[in-house]
């Protein structure tokens, strides 16, 4: 449902001349992309044997997991944006 909604706003506020389906499987493609970058940065943790990547936002397992989503799905929106538009 969430996907939905991303897509509309998506094509009503930045991309105006995507399709409507091709912004919903971007969306899809970008949420599966994020939950893989948490993944990855986790594995990296646990590889490293620590429960937090930095002090600066105690609790919240570091700055590092406050954008490891961002770091996987931006690339795809950025190639989406540059090859298929």
């Amino acid at each position: 449902m969430a996907n939905l909604l991303a897509a509309l706003l998506t094509k009503k506020l930045f991309l105006p001349g995507a399709s409507f389906a091709s912004l919903l499987v971007l969306s899809g493609v970008l949420g599966v992309a994020s939950q893989l970058g948490d993944l990855a940065e986790s594995a990296l943790k646990r590889g490293a044997g620590i429960k937090d990547s930095s002090n600066l936002l105690p609790g919240h397992g570091g700055l590092l997991d406050r954008i490891d989503g961002i770091l996987f799905a931006a690339p795809i929106l950025f190639g989406y944006t540059k090859f298929f538009l």
